[in-house]
């Protein structure tokens, strides 16, 4: 696989690298592993809450807003 990264960004990718003493291509490998597990996880969970809504699962507006003022009071 080939990616093309702007001058720009790979400037920037090659000066974190040097920064945390690895190499460029295991930053990329990171960053894309990193990614592809949180896109993984996150439609798990939309997946979730739609099985949810289609059994009638919801929290109503009141109690959404109760949750908010106890979260975040004042």
């Amino acid at each position: 696989m080939e990616v093309h990264l702007s001058p720009d960004l790979q400037a920037k990718l090659a000066e974190l690298a040097c920064q945390q003493g690895r190499d460029s291509e295991a930053l990329v490998v990171e960053a894309v592993k990193r990614m592809v597990n949180y896109d993984e996880w996150f439609i798990r969970e939309v997946e979730k809450g739609i099985a949810a809504a289609d059994r009638g699962e919801f929290v109503d507006h009141d109690e959404v807003r109760r949750r908010i003022e106890r979260r975040y009071p004042g």
